[in-house]
């Protein structure tokens, strides 16, 4: 059974990445370069940029699906840039009992 100085070392490390992840940014874009957003490992929008030339504002459904095909890109790469980051530290949290 590890004990409160295992522990302690544990929660640091989960803190530490935690951190990591704020500073992870994965950029995604759609309609070829109209839309560009950036997540960061939290899973936190950091960033939308719309480019003005790109888009036609008479196809408002045109801009509407790059910017959820952009999200729902930009989600799944965050998740997975999370997921790998944490990956090493979950094992040890079964010795915490979580």
């Amino acid at each position: 059974m590890p004990g409160m100085k295992d522990q302690m070392a544990l929660v640091m490390k989960l803190k530490k990445a935690q951190k990591e992840l704020a500073r992870e940014v994965v950029e995604v874009e759609a309609g070829d370069g109209a839309v560009v957003i950036q997540i960061n490992g939290e899973i936190k929008i950091v960033d939308v940029k719309l480019d003005p030339e790109l888009i036609d504002l008479g196809n408002i459904a045109e801009l509407e699906g790059w910017i959820k095909a952009a999200v729902r890109d930009g989600l799944k790469e965050a998740q997975e840039v999370a997921a790998e980051k944490m990956k090493p530290l979950m094992g040890n949290l079964g010795s915490l009992g979580m």
